[in-house]
C-alpha cells in the first residue's frame, strides 16, 4: 500500500484509528473457546464490526507466537481475511524485529511476502544494516521504534549523548538510510510533550502512536503536537476496544468503543 492510499482512507473514513489485535485466550469470550480457531473467530468478529471505522489493524505477533504453530496459523488466517475482504485497510505486523543482513532480509520476506503485511515494526539498535533490508520492499513500510510509551523508555531513548537526546539522533540518522521514504516511526502517546521536537526532525512521516486509552495517553494532546498536513498519525487502541466486553456482545461493544474514537477523530479533523 502506498502512503497516498493510506491518506485517502483517512480522508474517506474521517479516522486515523488503528485497532490492535492482541488476542489473549484468557480474555476472549468463553463461547469462542469451543470453536476450531478461537483466535481467528475473535479477530474476524472484531474486524467485521470495526472495518468502516478503522484505517489499520495491528496484530502484535507475540500474542500469536505464544500459542505455537496454531497461533501462527491464526495470524496467517487473520491477515488473509483482512487482505481479501478489506484490502484498503493498512496492516501492521507488530513484530519489533531487529537483526543484521540476511536475517533481516528473511524477516522482511516473512512479513511482506509470505504474510503480505503492509508494514512491520523494527528496532533500530543494530543500525542501518538491520533496517535497510526492510526498506528495500516497494510500497511496504518499516515502522521504526523512536520513542516508546513504556517506563523503560527513559533508560536509553532520552539519554543525552554528545548534547542531543539519543532518540533524536536515531531519527536524524534514519533519514540518511536507503529508501528512508518508506520509514514510519513509533512514538508513544504518553510522551506527548516530545511530539513537537519529533516533528521538527520528521515533519512528513507517519507516526504510529500506542498508549491512548488503557495506558493513559491523551488523543487531543497527541494531535495538537503530532498532527501534520496529511494527519500523519495512526492512533492505536487495543484493549479498550477489543476487550470492551467478554460476553456474546463483544463485537458490538468493540464497535461502540471504536465509534467513540472515530467520532473524536472526526471532530479533530473538522
Amino acid at each position: 500500500m502506498t502512503t497516498q492510499q493510506l491518506i485517502d482512507q483517512i480522508q474517506l473514513k474521517k479516522s486515523f484509528l488503528c485497532v490492535g489485535l492482541d488476542v489473549d485466550l484468557n480474555k476472549i469470550p468463553k463461547h469462542l473457546l469451543e470453536t476450531e480457531d478461537p483466535i481467528f473467530e475473535f479477530n474476524k468478529a472484531i474486524i467485521d464490526a470495526t472495518h468502516d471505522l478503522a484505517v489499520a489493524y495491528k496484530p502484535n505477533t507475540a500474542f500469536y507466537e505464544a500459542y505455537g504453530i496454531k497461533g501462527w496459523l491464526s495470524l496467517e488466517k487473520t491477515i488473509r481475511y483482512i487482505n481479501e475482504n478489506y484490502p484498503a485497510i493498512f496492516t501492521i505486523a507488530d513484530a519489533k524485529r531487529g537483526d543484521i543482513g540476511n536475517t533481516s532480509s528473511m524477516y522482511a520476506k516473512a512479513f511482506f511476502e509470505d504474510l503480505n503485511f503492509d508494514s512491520v515494526t523494527v528496532a533500530p539498535y543494530m543500525g542501518k544494516d538491520s533496517v535497510e533490508p526492510f526498506l528495500a520492499f516497494e510500497d511496504k513500510h518499516t515502522i521504526m521504534l523512536a520513542l516508546t510509551s513504556n517506563e523503560g523508555a527513559f533508560d536509553f531513548q532520552t539519554l543525552n549523548v554528545n548534547g542531543t537526546e539519543l532518540y533524536k539522533q536515531v531519527l536524524e540518522t534514519s533519514k540518511t538510510w536507503k529508501n528512508s521514504h518508506n520509514l514510519m516511526y513509533v512514538v508513544g502517546a504518553t510522551k506527548a510533550e516530545y511530539f513537537t521536537e519529533i516533528r521538527k526532525i520528521v515533519p512528513d512521516s507517519f507516526l504510529l502512536v500506542p498508549g491512548v486509552g488503557a495506558q493513559g495517553g491523551s488523543l487531543s494532546e497527541v494531535c495538537k503536537y503530532g498532527m501534520n498536513a496529511h494527519v500523519g498519525l495512526l492512533i492505536n487502541s487495543s484493549r479498550a476496544i477489543i476487550y470492551a466486553s467478554n460476553g456474546t456482545d463483544f463485537a458490538e461493544k468493540a464497535r461502540a468503543e471504536a465509534l467513540q474514537m472515530q467520532q473524536k477523530m472526526q471532530a479533530i479533523l473538522s
